[in-house]
């Protein structure tokens, strides 16, 4: 059986990466996209509005911006649709209103849909625990210079998995100025580098005496965040309605 796709952001620079990767597999299908500009090499109808949709979908891939989130969710839970959210920039209601909306539906959602930086975050969970007392943390994160959110979404998921498995209180320290900026030991660092068409690098430095550890992990290319999705989709059509991440995927494969 075909999974039929709504891919919401299909004229952005990963929706169109997302139709050449899915336009690749037999069983899988978009049968409707959602953007604010059309695409003339679209195979499948483009609308400018969920309520609009007229095409039958199994599940929603989005890619695209924090303001149409009302209108997928309230869409996906009317019409018992799959929701696959990929973009980043989420304040605290919007999570809310995902919550809400996974009491009905199956919703997934990863602040980075890389399969490798959820296995990094994994290998964080254990070194975090080795090295919490002798070795200052640092987050250096790096992407193009059109992202808008600072720091990554991805950053901060890192940020999270470190202060979820460390055993002492810790202070965020977002970027350093001034004359005053000698290192406490309890802060984790955190720094966002913008430029180019970096796709996206996150590195957690581990800093000891004489001695440095770094666990890094380099975007090549956007495929991996499109690939990410497209096996969140794959799983999630077959999941009861609830609240899904990258952890759930990893513990089924």
């Amino acid at each position: 059986m075909s999974v039929k796709i709504i891919l919401s952001g299909c004229s952005g620079k990963m929706g169109h990466v997302l139709q050449t990767l899915i336009n690749e597999k037999e069983n899988m299908n978009i049968v409707a996209g959602v953007d604010s500009k059309d695409s003339s090499t679209a195979k499948f109808p483009i609308y400018n509005n969920f309520n609009k949709i007229t095409e039958k979908a199994d599940v929603i891939i989005d890619f695209s911006n924090r303001s149409v989130l009302k209108g997928l969710l309230e869409y996906a839970s009317k019409n018992k649709v799959a929701a696959v959210l990929c973009t980043t920039g989420y304040l605290q209601e919007d999570f809310e209103m995902i919550k809400e909306s996974s009491k009905s539906i199956p919703v997934f959602r990863s602040a980075n849909m890389s399969y490798g930086v959820n296995v990094l975050s994994k290998i964080l969970k254990t070194a975090v625990k080795f090295l919490e007392e002798d070795f200052d943390i640092e987050i250096i994160e790096s992407h193009h210079n059109l992202k808008q959110d600072s720091p990554s979404g991805t950053a901060k998921m890192l940020l999270k998995t470190i202060k979820d498995n460390i055993n002492i209180e810790t202070e965020e320290i977002y970027g350093r100025v001034g004359g005053n900026t000698k290192r406490k030991n309890n802060e984790i660092g955190i720094h966002a580098i913008r430029g180019g068409t970096i796709p996206g690098e996150h590195n957690i430095l581990f800093a000891g005496k004489d001695e440095n550890i770094q666990i890094k992990h380099t975007a090549m290319s956007k495929n991996i965040f499109a690939n990410g999705a497209i096996r969140a989709a794959q799983y999630l059509i077959s999941c009861n309605p609830g609240y899904y991440n990258m952890d759930n995927l990893l513990e089924q494969e």
